[in-house]
């Protein structure tokens, strides 16, 4: 019988992993769980939406849980429909279809909102964007670019950070000729430095985009769709199909109308409490932990477990303390992982930094360190990623770094044979999903419980089910684990 209402406002990868992390803990169902998601349908991996666009991963794939999962363990699933607003008095939240419902405990996982530029013609009279003109966020404005790329002649993707890349690469896959437009001088500019980004601009040239660094866009030219932009040099481009990637900002008009701390973000507590209703939570990209907002899906599965945690009351009492991410760019042909301060140089000779580059231009690769104290504080790694999991590994320990610097860039490259490291020799403590932490040692023991392939490990572990870039990975351990004498155990 459940004794306490949880409502969850938002269906996206943050709330669902919320709700599956509050069920594994809420073992007698005291909780009685609502959810409600403005876009119709269950939950899906939003990370995957440019592999879906480039054609190399399909809509059924990226489910991360079906309307059938949430009936099956008993959560209230309201979809397709809005919050409008939170009477924290009366403790309920009312829908835009005239419901309300009565909450104990309210979690906001409200996500954010594709930012619009302030530019001349980009939206109709009545507040809408033009025909051909699409903010990608969602499901649907994957579908919907998709559709319009089959008879565009030419597309224009404004914004070149990973959202961009990822779309005007994968456009330009299905043979679209495609621009990239970046008002700053270079790609990634929040993740690389001037060196990595030129690099990654030759990159994206061999594969066929136009880049267009360092060009702001004027205005948008309209005659009953898009027709191209205008840049502030006077230039024009071409355009039937302008995808907007211009970046993100949290959703927080629920919060600040209902009288919530609201910065950029939900001000919440170390346990994801907003500072001023306890009552009320927030997590994943609408939350401001520290003065911090974030983007990636590791923070918003950590604080879905945290907040998880706290609501249930199960296991020792805990906290968010923040998480160190990576960056992964995920398009055909383009290698690129990106952590910690990673622009930082020493130029200034204060000694205080130290960097080591490596950088080769025919082959697309640069890399770079950067040590504090002799610990890792950021790195490059693109073209050849394949020191990743080690680098990231000593940035989490903070570890300290063996004097040579050099050799943890130099990953057998001078025996191409020996690509990838032998899983026997990676330590059980090394992680091979970074959005779910998953180490080595979590996979062994997910074979050595019976799941005897990528899907059955991914089933068990949630391996995989973030950027998908750790797929390679767990194909090499499971690979040795089947090699491996059945009569024998595996020591991770």
């Amino acid at each position: 019988m459940t004794s306490c209402r949880l409502v969850v406002v938002g269906n996206g990868m943050a709330g669902c992993r919320f709700v599956q992390e509050v069920l594994a803990r809420d073992a007698d169902r005291r909780l009685g769980i609502t959810v409600v998601g403005d876009e119709p349908g269950g939950a899906y991996n939003r990370l995957q939406l440019s592999n879906v666009l480039a054609g190399v991963a399909r809509v059924d794939s990226i489910e991360l849980a079906g309307e059938q999962w949430y009936a099956a363990h008993g959560v209230t699933l309201c979809t397709g429909t809005a919050v409008v607003r939170i009477d924290r008095q009366a403790g309920r939240v009312e829908l835009d279809d005239g419901a309300a419902l009565p909450y104990d405990v309210l979690v906001l996982a409200t996500g954010s909102s594709p930012v619009l530029p302030p530019v001349a013609g980009l939206l109709r009279d009545d507040g809408r964007l033009p025909p051909g003109v699409v903010a990608f966020r969602t499901l649907a404005d994957c579908t919907a670019i998709a559709q319009l790329a089959v008879t565009a002649e030419h597309a224009v993707v404004l914004g070149a950070g990973v959202l961009g890349l990822e779309t005007a690469r994968g456009l330009a896959g299905h043979g679209l000729p495609v621009t990239l437009v970046q008002r700053g001088s270079r790609l990634m500019e929040r993740q690389l430095d001037a060196d990595a980004s030129r690099v990654l601009t030759r990159t994206v040239r061999s594969l066929g985009v136009q880049v267009r660094p360092g060009a702001g866009v004027r205005a948008v030219r309209v005659d009953g769709r898009v027709r191209g932009v205008v840049l502030d040099d006077g230039g024009t481009l071409d355009a039937d199909l302008l995808v907007l990637c211009c970046g993100v900002r949290p959703r927080v008009e629920l919060a600040r109308a209902a009288g919530l701390a609201v910065a950029v973000g939900v001000v919440v507590d170390d346990q994801l409490r907003s500072s001023n209703d306890p009552r009320i939570f927030a997590i994943g990209e609408c939350a401001e932990h520290r003065g911090r907002t974030h983007g990636l899906v590791a923070p918003s599965w950590e604080q879905a477990r945290v907040a998880a945690q706290v609501i249930t009351g199960s296991g020792e009492p805990v906290s968010y303390r923040g998480l160190v991410t990576v960056t992964r760019l995920k398009a055909a042909g383009i290698e690129l992982a990106s952590l910690g301060d990673a622009t930082a140089d020493d130029e200034d000779g204060s000694g205080d930094v130290e960097v080591i580059r490596f950088s080769d231009s025919s082959r697309g690769v640069y890399q770079k360190l950067v040590v504090r104290d002799g610990r890792l504080a950021g790195a490059i790694l693109l073209g050849d990623t394949r020191a990743v999991g080690t680098i990231t590994q000593l940035f989490d320990r903070g570890a300290a770094l063996p004097e040579d610097r050099s050799c943890l860039l130099m990953v057998r490259r001078n025996n191409p044979a020996a690509v990838v490291q032998s899983p026997a020799m990676l330590p059980g403590r090394a992680t091979i999903c970074q959005c779910n932490g998953i180490t080595k040692a979590g996979v062994c023991a997910a074979w050595q419980d019976g799941a005897r392939d990528v899907d059955q490990i991914s089933a068990r572990t949630r391996a995989m089910t973030g950027c998908g870039t750790c797929r390679g990975a767990i194909e090499g351990i499971v690979a040795w684990l089947t090699g491996a004498d059945a009569g024998s155990s595996v020591s991770a």
